[in-house]
């Protein structure tokens, strides 16, 4: 589970493609070698990430050389924050970035700037479908 902003590149490269596969739209299916040349990421790190949103239902897929992957959901029903949890884990929102019930200090010595960037970030991508990126450039 994230505790505060943890932006890994399994998540940039599940935001990314998501964001491509949507804009292909009703196009057909886009395959890993297309990610992998768009997005600078590895083939195999992509199908792992890809993987991963299929069996949480937000991608359908495809085997064999005319395969590759589409959206299972219409792109207003898929937020930014369903790819991040589907790939990272549920996003927490915690008094203390390390989880601990006391501190050694009276006050903690972040001043809850840890749960502002959590609670905004959190929130930012609640509130961006992938139908936000569409016809975009």
């Amino acid at each position: 589970m994230a505790k505060i902003v943890n932006l890994t590149e399994a998540a940039s490269i599940g935001f990314h493609s998501m964001i491509i596969i949507a804009q292909q739209g009703s196009k057909g299916q886009i395959n890993v070698n297309h990610l992998a040349e768009k997005t600078g990421s590895s083939r195999f790190h992509i199908s792992k990430v890809m993987q991963k949103l299929v069996k949480d239902g937000f991608l359908g897929s495809h085997r064999g050389p005319a395969g590759g992957f589409y959206l299972a959901k219409k792109p207003s029903e898929i937020s930014l924050l369903n790819i991040y949890e589907a790939i990272e884990g549920k996003l927490e929102v915690t008094k203390c970035p390390l989880n601990r019930p006391t501190c050694p200090f009276n006050a903690c010595i972040f001043e809850g700037v840890t749960v502002k960037m959590t609670r905004d970030f959190r929130d930012f991508i609640k509130d961006h479908t992938l139908a936000y990126y569409l016809d975009r450039e």
